[in-house]
């Protein structure tokens, strides 16, 4: 079984929606995220992505063929297995891209169940908010950001029952940002 981790970027009050301008994926200007960015490649490395077709979108109009990338991240999409949940794309127009149409959360169930990499999930509420809800996901990965939005969508939907996650890592990154891993039980 293949791990799905879902990764998100958070304020301190738990908003995943980004709402105001207290993350940019590029990294913060005058910031030193250099840890944060190095643990992202890190995860990269034995990944695939997982998206709704939203973030999808995004996704596509903002990071293939990026020049102006200090990050990596342009690259490593471009270069990605990526899935994508949809019931209405069905040309991606993005290089290394599955459609998966049909019902998510048993198209999800089957990849985990194929070998190869794990799967991430980023962005993508809903369909992350699904996931949640089938017991589909392994591990959270969250960076918090030393902000508070005041409103937007949570990571975790007011129908989510109740469970105990473990830390499995915990730091803080020279930008301000901490990086948590959770897995569940």
């Amino acid at each position: 079984m293949r791990t799905l981790a879902i990764t998100q970027n958070t304020t301190v009050d738990g908003a995943v929606e980004m709402l105001g301008d207290w993350f940019e994926p590029q990294g913060q200007t005058g910031v030193d995220d250099s840890d944060l960015v190095e643990e992202i490649h890190r995860q990269d490395e034995r990944a695939d992505a997982l998206l709704g077709r939203r973030t999808f979108e995004d996704f596509r109009s903002y990071w293939p063929g990026r020049t102006d990338d200090p990050t990596g991240i342009s690259a490593y999409l471009d270069r990605v297995q990526k899935h994508v949940v949809s019931s209405t794309l069905t040309e991606p127009g993005w290089q290394h891209t599955t459609v998966l149409g049909g019902d998510p959360v048993e198209r999800v169930r089957g990849l985990e169940e194929q070998p190869g990499a794990d799967i991430v999930v980023t962005g993508s509420i809903t369909l992350c908010h699904a996931l949640i809800g089938a017991g589909l996901v392994d591990e959270y990965r969250l960076s918090t950001d030393p902000v508070v939005q005041g409103r937007g969508r949570r990571l975790f939907p007011h129908s989510a029952a109740e469970g105990r996650l473990r830390l499995v890592e915990c730091r803080g990154c020279r930008g301000g940002v901490t990086y948590s891993r959770y897995a569940q039980g």
